[in-house]
């Protein structure tokens, strides 16, 4: 199966740029839909962006987008999360999740997903 790495998380200031990146092994991650989700403290689980297998659509929550960027790198079989002009409420961990069988109408929901990272700390400062 998958596996999947997170890394690039850490400390920045409010309205700095932060880039994640979710590296794959164990199979192609081009085969797979692959989202970003954040849990905050206290908080559920959320989505945060996500890149269909099919067809490469996007898809963002509507608090990151035209922010947060995901793009895939198939060369080096991975998936980024460029996140720019970052507010204290993007505070959370980053988790990269993956799925082959996904279907759109399920990419935000992280019950889809059977494959996750084991998530990497992002914390935006004032």
């Amino acid at each position: 199966q998958v596996q999947l790495v997170e890394s690039g998380g850490g400390l920045v200031q409010a309205g700095g740029s932060l880039s994640l990146s979710c590296l794959a092994s164990g199979r192609t991650l081009s085969a797979y839909s692959v989202a970003w989700f954040r849990q905050a403290s206290g908080k559920e689980r959320e989505f945060v962006a996500g890149v269909s297998r099919s067809d490469g659509y996007t898809y963002y929550l509507d608090s990151v987008k035209g922010r947060f960027t995901i793009s895939r790198d198939n060369a080096k079989n991975a998936v980024y999360l460029k996140m720019n002009n970052l507010t204290l409420e993007d505070t959370a961990v980053y988790y990269c999740a993956a799925d082959q069988g996904i279907i759109i109408s399920t990419i935000r929901s992280p019950e889809a997903y059977d494959y996750w990272g084991q998530g990497t700390q992002v914390t935006v400062s004032s």
